[in-house]
C-alpha cells in the first residue's frame, strides 16, 4: 500500500492538504479482532483536521457560484475543526472570519481559531437549535446583519460531502488497493462518512459503512425507525460527533448501521489510541475506535476495516487528556459505591418532569403528591430546566398569580447530566446550592434517574 506522490513545494499550505498516511492498528486490537484495522489519519492535514478537505471546497465552491466575493466574511458555526480549516484558506485568500461555538468545546479549540485571526463567540450548548441563542441561530443572524458576509454551513453544505467523494474516499481505495470492506466513521455533519462511503460504494457495493453515534444524539434511532426523536436528545461530553438535527450531509441510504458509544468509553479510548499505538488522536477517534471494539464479532480475518481519525489530542489536553478532567467526569476507575448502586438499592428514582408549557400550578401540584423539593422541565420530553421548592415558594411569594404563567417563565437551569458510573463521592462534590440534583443517565437502558442530596446523605451516613 502507498499514498499517492506528494508535491515538492507546495504554492500554499492549502496545496498540502490531502494524501494523510494510513497506520495499521496493532495493540488494541490485538486477541481481539482478526481483520486488518487500518487507521486513516487525518491530522497529517495542516490544520490537523480532515475539515480542512472540505472548509476549502466549500470555499472555492462558494467563490464560483459568486456567494463569496473578494474582502468577504466567511460565518460559521463549528466546533472548532472546521473553523481551523476555513480560518486558514482565509488567511490564504483573504477573507475575515466570525465563528459561532458551544460551551462544551475544548479552549484549546477557540484559542487555535484566534491565532488564525478569527472572532469566536461562543454559545450555550443546551439549547434547541431554533433557539436564536444557539450556535447555529446565531451564525444565521450574523450572516444576514453583516454585509458581503458567506455562511459555510457545514452540516447542509453539499460540497462537505462532495469534498470526500472527490478526495479521501479514493485515497482510501488506493491505500488498500481496493481490499477495503468495511468504514467506521464518527458521524457529526455526516460530510465525511457520505462522502467516503458513497465512493466505496461505487467501486465495489459489498463494502460496509458503519457509523458511530452517541448517546444523546438522534441519529441511530432515525435510521433504525424513520422516527426523529426528541427524547434522544440531551447533553453529552463526546466532540465532534452526533447530532440533535438531521443535517443534510448525512445520506442515511449510505450508512449501513450506527452504533452508540458512551462518553466514557469514548474518552477512555482516545487516551488508549495515544499510549497504545503512538497516534495522538482527538475525541472522535476514541469514540471510533470504541465502536469498533463493540462490532468485534462482525468481523472476519478477510476483513480489511478503515476507522477515520479526525483531529488531533492537542485540542483535547484539557480534557480527555487531563487526569483532573477525566476523575471530575468519572471517567477513571475508582472503587466505592457508584450512581448504578444508587439506583440498584432503590435510593434513586426515575427521572419525573413537567412541560415547560404546563402552568406552575400543575408543577406545584406535582411537587406535592410526589414530596419532590425539585424537578426537572422539559420540551417535547427533552430536559431543559427545573424548579426547585426554594426558588417556586420565593416566585409564588413576590407574585401569587405566577401559577397560571407557564413553567417556563420561572425556570431555572437544567441540571447536570452524570454517567450512571460516576462514584457517589464525586456526585456529591457536583450538587450544590445552584444544582440542588444531578440527573443519572444509564446509557446502557437508556433510563434516566435523579439524585438529590438527601439521596447522597442517605447512603452516606
Amino acid at each position: 500500500m502507498s499514498n499517492a506522490p506528494s508535491r515538492k513545494i507546495c504554492d500554499s499550505i492549502l496545496d498540502a492538504i490531502g494524501n494523510t498516511p494510513m497506520v495499521r492498528i496493532n495493540s488494541i486490537t490485538r486477541g481481539l479482532i482478526d481483520a486488518t484495522v487500518l487507521a486513516k489519519v487525518e491530522t497529517f492535514n495542516p490544520g490537523n483536521s480532515i475539515k480542512d478537505r472540505m472548509a476549502v471546497k466549500m470555499i472555492e465552491d462558494a467563490e464560483i457560484a459568486g456567494r463569496l466575493k473578494p474582502g468577504g466574511t466567511i460565518i460559521e458555526g463549528t466546533s472548532g475543526n472546521t473553523g481551523m480549516g476555513l480560518a486558514i484558506a482565509a488567511v490564504v485568500k483573504g477573507y475575515k472570519c466570525i465563528f459561532t461555538t458551544t460551551d462544551k468545546q475544548s479552549k484549546e479549540k477557540i484559542d487555535a481559531l484566534k491565532a488564525f485571526g478569527a472572532e469566536v463567540i461562543v454559545c450555550p450548548t443546551d439549547v434547541d437549535p431554533a433557539d436564536p441563542r444557539s450556535y447555529y441561530s446565531v451564525s444565521s443572524r450574523l450572516e444576514r446583519e453583516i454585509p458581503n458576509a458567506w455562511k459555510a454551513n457545514q452540516y447542509d453544505n453539499l460540497s462537505n460531502t462532495q469534498a470526500h467523494y472527490e478526495q479521501t474516499g479514493p485515497e482510501i481505495w488506493e491505500q488498500t488497493d481496493g481490499r477495503v470492506t468495511h468504514l467506521v466513521c464518527g458521524v457529526g455533519t455526516g460530510g465525511t462518512i457520505t462522502g467516503v462511503g458513497r465512493y466505496l460504494k461505487t467501486r465495489n457495493p459489498t463494502i460496509k459503512v458503519w457509523g458511530i453515534d452517541t448517546y444523546g444524539s438522534v441519529f441511530k434511532k432515525y435510521k433504525e425507525t424513520g422516527i426523529f426523536d426528541k427524547n434522544e436528545i440531551y447533553p453529552y461530553i463526546t466532540e465532534g460527533i452526533g447530532e440533535d438535527f438531521l443535517p443534510a450531509n448525512v445520506d442515511f441510504g449510505i450508512i449501513d448501521h450506527f452504533e452508540k458509544v458512551t462518553d466514557k468509553d469514548a474518552a477512555i479510548m482516545t487516551r488508549r489510541i495515544t499510549r497504545e499505538e503512538g497516534i495522538f488522536a482527538g475525541n472522535s477517534a476514541g469514540s471510533a475506535m470504541a465502536g469498533l471494539l463493540q462490532l468485534k464479532d462482525h468481523f472476519t480475518r478477510d476483513d480489511v476495516v478503515v476507522v477515520i481519525f479526525h483531529d488531533h489530542g492537542t485540542r483535547y489536553l484539557a480534557k480527555m487528556y487531563n487526569d483532573e478532567w477525566m476523575r471530575a467526569k468519572g471517567f477513571l476507575e475508582v472503587t466505592g459505591m457508584t450512581a448504578r448502586d444508587l439506583v440498584a438499592l432503590g435510593v434513586s428514582g426515575e427521572l419525573y418532569a413537567v412541560e415547560a408549557a404546563r402552568p406552575v400550578e400543575e408543577a406545584i401540584r406535582v411537587m406535592s403528591d410526589h414530596d419532590f423539593s425539585q424537578i426537572s422541565v422539559t420540551r417535547d420530553g427533552r430536559v431543559i430546566g427545573s424548579l426547585n421548592e426554594s426558588h417556586l415558594y420565593n416566585e409564588f411569594v413576590r407574585n401569587p398569580d405566577i401559577k397560571r404563567k407557564p413553567v417556563e417563565a420561572i425556570m431555572q437551569p437544567a441540571f447536570p447530566f452524570a454517567d450512571v458510573s460516576t462514584p457517589v463521592e464525586l456526585l456529591s462534590t457536583m450538587i450544590t446550592p445552584e444544582n440542588p440534583a444531578i440527573l443519572v443517565r444509564d446509557f446502557k437502558t437508556e433510563k434516566t434517574f435523579i439524585i438529590t442530596r438527601s439521596d447522597i446523605i442517605r447512603v452516606l451516613m
